[in-house]
């Protein structure tokens, strides 16, 4: 019988933890607790640590999500689509200069020289005791999204089977930092073999009890740091066969903070807070925003998002406004918080038929009044559809679908045949909220600019509040 000493390797990884940082404490005091037992502990965060809503992280650009990764430890991180499209490359290298981990991630290059940023590692060799760990990321690919901001993004399935490949060999054990999706990373273990263990993000899925498949261990631990994931292996001295002994997921402990994080959370919060209050524009009057009807609110956002596209017309949704604009001092900080969602404007071609079943649509509670989740959006409900260069008459008792009995666009009545050239949002070419304007040809987008800043533009062009007060839905 054998009496060889076991040897232990303790993997502690996080991610989509969306710049909640309420849990950010309660995770690093929940890492470190697992430190000061001993023992090989590797400490990874899988992608989109960072989020724009986040006063902490717009006001500082990141920088209050680098401090508290640097306090909590972690040993490597990647990228997740929130640190790559919603950062331009040189906020991403700003804010990635002071920290004091690796950030793998093998899809990822610059078109200019075909080679990752100076902060990004393709791959990444680690030693934890007598472990040589090799650690390879990759994130979801949004082609057309990071082209435009500069980046090239490679086939993650291809770049990762060449890379595990070249690093088996050389190592004890391959772990994936995958913000890809659970669907993408039970593709990487079929069909690329040689990976030890897939840690996953993007989707935020949880599992809670081990999920093997073949001779590779997945995990995830969700989002928003409500779970820290934990994937323990071993083998035995002068063995180099390793076993998987447990991995799933520990809820949060919220009683348990550590000290230098919360104190590092506060005072970027205040700098952040200091940052924001930059006035952006003095306003005369207040501008409601409504979700089941037409408001001045939503129709100043119609407004920004057709000035700034040069489209015929537009169609945006009111849920990306989430509260009133009040009358007075307008600050950076308050356009923030009523528009946080980092979603980018487009042009699409659309027909008058696809134009006109959407807008139907948004006369119906069923839509207007639909909660949405995911696609960049930070609000609640989808909303209404607030236009501009365009004017609907419409009977609201009328059937569903029936409703609208004439639309003009720029004065002249729309052809249902006809394509116009609409200033629209990202999120609905992803086929949420109103589907038949994802269903448009010639689509583009319009990066980095966000709506808030759209807003900002629009709110100091001379005529824009009184623009805003006019009717756009006429009832018959």
């Amino acid at each position: 019988m054998s009496t060889r000493e076991k040897e232990t390797l303790t993997i502690l990884h996080t991610n989509d933890i969306h710049s909640h940082f309420g849990s950010m404490s309660t995770i690093a005091a929940m890492i470190h607790e697992e430190r000061e037992q001993g023992g090989n502990i590797l400490v990874l965060d899988i992608g989109d640590h960072m989020d724009r809503m986040a006063v902490e992280t717009e006001g500082t650009l990141g920088t209050a999500n680098v401090d508290v990764i640097n306090l909590t430890g972690y040993d490597a991180i990647t990228i997740g689509n929130n640190e790559g499209l919603t950062f331009t490359p040189d906020q991403l290298a700003q804010s990635y200069s002071g920290l004091l981990c690796p950030v793998v991630c093998g899809n990822v290059v610059e078109q200019d020289t075909g080679l990752p940023p100076i902060w990004m590692k393709p791959f990444l060799i680690v030693e934890k005791g007598p472990f040589r760990i090799g650690l390879l990321g990759a994130t979801a690919p949004f082609t057309t999204f990071y082209e435009l901001l500069g980046w090239d993004v490679l086939d993650p399935v291809e770049t990762l089977r060449v890379q595990v490949e070249a690093l088996r060999l050389e190592v004890d054990v391959v772990v994936i930092l995958s913000h890809l999706g659970l669907s993408t990373d039970r593709r990487l273990a079929e069909q690329i073999a040689g990976i030890d263990v897939i840690l996953g993000g993007h989707t935020h899925h949880v599992l809670e009890e081990p999920l093997v498949i073949g001779q590779t261990v997945l995990g995830a631990a969700g989002k928003f740091g409500q779970w820290l994931g934990k994937v323990v292996l071993e083998r035995s001295n002068g063995i180099r066969s390793i076993q998987l002994v447990s991995s799933g997921c520990v809820a949060a402990r919220n009683m348990l903070l550590d000290e230098r994080v919360t104190l590092a959370i506060a005072t970027n919060r205040t700098e952040a807070e200091r940052a924001l209050d930059q006035t952006a524009v003095m306003t005369d009057r207040i501008l409601p925003i409504h979700y089941d009807r037409e408001s001045p609110f939503g129709s100043l956002l119609a407004q920004a998002v057709r000035h700034f596209t040069g489209g015929q017309l537009s169609l945006v949704n009111a849920g990306q406004l989430l509260g009133d604009l009040p009358q007075g001092n307008i600050t950076k900080g308050m356009l923030h918080s009523l528009c946080p969602s980092p979603i980018n404007a487009c042009t699409i071609c659309l027909s008058g038929n696809q134009i006109r079943e959407a807008l139907e649509q948004s006369l119906l509670d069923e839509y207007s009044g639909k909660p949405i989740v995911g696609f960049g959006f930070r609000g609640q409900l989808l909303g209404t559809l607030c236009m501009d260069g365009m004017e609907v008459h419409y009977h609201s008792h009328a059937p569903a679908y029936e409703k609208i009995k004439a639309i003009y666009i720029n004065g002249e009545p729309m052809e249902d045949q006809c394509e116009y050239i609409v200033g629209t949002l990202d999120m609905f070419t992803f086929n949420v909220g109103y589907p038949s304007l994802a269903h448009g040809i010639g689509t583009r987008y319009h990066l980095p600019e966000f709506l808030r800043d759209l807003l900002e533009k629009e709110l100091k062009r001379p005529g824009a509040l009184d623009d805003s007060l006019r009717s756009r839905w006429r009832e018959s």
